[in-house]
């Protein structure tokens, strides 16, 4: 096991989650895109935008492949601000 297996079964565990239902690599993907294509910040936001949405009922995957795919179209320079128009 590695420490994000240790870790994700401990917080599974203090939520009454089952971990096996724990999908690291997309939320992980899903916040790298974010992270990389957007902002920093908003990649921890973004996942809990994910986590509501799954929640609700929406299939993990798919939600995440969406957000993924908003954020590859996101228009944000180099610098990291919006376009001027």
């Amino acid at each position: 096991m590695t420490v994000m297996d240790d870790w994700v079964t401990a917080a599974c565990a203090e939520l009454g989650l089952d971990p096996a239902r724990v999908s690291v690599p997309i939320v992980l993907d899903l916040a790298k895109d974010v992270a990389h294509q957007v902002l920093r910040p908003g990649a921890p936001v973004t996942a809990y935008l994910l986590g509501l949405a799954v929640g609700r009922g929406a299939d993990l995957a798919d939600t995440a492949a969406r957000l993924s795919g908003l954020a590859g179209t996101w228009p944000v320079e180099l610098d990291g601000t919006a376009p001027t128009e």
